[in-house]
């Protein structure tokens, strides 16, 4: 029986509230959760600040006590998480082979060149190759971090889970929601994000002249602020959709999750870049019909195209344009798959059922059990590549 987990990561924000509350909600005294560094202030600028910090956080870079106590936590566990912390926090726990599991979007996602950077190599080795045989798996916040991870010599072999972030889930039902989108007499479509190159805004902009060009009616809103800001008004300018388009600046997520509920469309545009994604896991769990690209880390765990949500080729306009034209020339396709993102979110891609499935695998592990559940968080993460969507 589980009793005790720690995780460890940077710092504490609101991409990870959720699921600690669960843990904590089921486990007591016996979960914490490590910070190891100060938040940086342009993460607190974007929102990451969580105000209200809860008792089952531990700032191990306020005080030796506090250090002192988190690596009492990371040796004396019964599982221990690490995100992004320094490795010296669980040394001796692998040493005597206690178990780990690392918490981790794709190591490669920059390119297979990292491998062949010395410093980084030996980082590799030590962090993961070294490992293989230790009771040492690894939540894969994407879906090709199993493949990265399979070029670094096999790591994680058949030790990879389907994870991801856990935003805390939809309040409203789908009805309620469903039925205010229905007042509306012409159809949102919603990108929110930095405005930076990878996040790739300007390909919604792009598609959307192609719907005009071809008569649909619709509205555009993008939520951000960022360098590339005043580069995509010039570009909805000179493509002559200022007349349908908004840009609404910053927003808080909490405010975020209230445009997804009024959306009829959620679009996620972002390059391979993207580890993970949480604007699709969000854009779901508000019922959007929701259009993401192929490469983010999110999007093969998260959407069966045409089922749950659609999946364009990354980087192409007019790929996207045809996703999106599937949903305005089909209300009900749209309205369809906004329901079965809703449903599958609230069934398994959730903070509740994520925490009581690690706990539960957990205690198959530390018995010796291999253990894999049949969908959703803790089933078994397979090697996908990036060229894996086929049109």
């Amino acid at each position: 029986m589980i009793r005790s987990v720690t995780f460890f990561s940077n710092y504490f924000n609101h991409h990870q509230r959720a699921l600690c509350d669960e843990l904590y909600a089921a486990l007591s005294e016996g979960f914490c959760f490590v910070e190891t560094e100060p938040m940086e202030e342009f993460r607190s600028r974007m929102g990451w600040q969580v105000d209200d910090i809860p008792p089952y956080v531990l700032k191990s870079h306020e005080s030796p006590e506090a250090k002192a106590r988190a690596y009492e936590l990371a040796l004396s566990s019964d599982v221990v998480i690490m995100g992004t912390a320094p490795e010296d926090f669980i040394r001796q726990r692998l040493k005597e082979d206690k178990l780990t599991f690392r918490y981790s979007e794709r190591p490669l996602k920059e390119g297979r060149w990292k491998i062949f950077v010395p410093y980084l190599a030996k980082k590799f080795y030590v962090n993961h190759i070294s490992n293989r045989q230790k009771p040492l798996y690894c939540l894969c916040a994407g879906a090709f971090v199993a493949s990265d991870y399979r070029f670094l010599m096999n790591s994680y072999k058949d030790k990879c889970y389907k994870f991801g972030y856990f935003p805390f889930p939809e309040i409203r039902s789908i009805d309620e929601i469903m039925d205010a989108r229905e007042k509306r007499d012409r159809i949102k479509i919603l990108w929110c994000g930095r405005f930076i190159k990878l996040k790739r805004a300007d390909l919604v902009i792009k598609a959307c002249r192609i719907l005009a060009d071809k008569g649909y009616d619709f509205d555009l809103e993008l939520v951000g602020n960022g360098e590339e800001e005043e580069h995509l008004k010039e570009l909805c300018d000179s493509l002559k959709l200022s007349d349908r388009t908004q840009f609404t600046g910053y927003m808080s997520p909490s405010e975020v999750r209230g445009k997804m509920e009024e959306a009829d469309i959620y679009v996620c545009t972002s390059n391979k870049l993207e580890g993970w994604g949480s604007v699709i896991y969000e854009g779901l769990s508000a019922g959007c019909a929701t259009v993401a690209t192929s490469v983010a880390g999110a999007t093969p765990f998260l959407i069966e195209d045409g089922t749950t949500g659609d999946v364009f080729r990354s980087g192409s306009e007019k790929s996207l344009a045809h996703k999106l034209e599937l949903c305005l020339k089909d209300k009900e396709h749209m309205k369809d798959i906004g329901r079965a993102a809703y449903r599958q979110m609230a069934d398994h891609w959730n903070p509740r059922e994520a925490a009581a499935r690690l706990i539960e695998v957990s205690g198959h592990l530390i018995k010796g059990e291999s253990c894999f559940m049949d969908v959703g968080p803790m089933s078994k993460a397979g090697i996908l590549y990036e060229d894996w969507y086929r049109e």
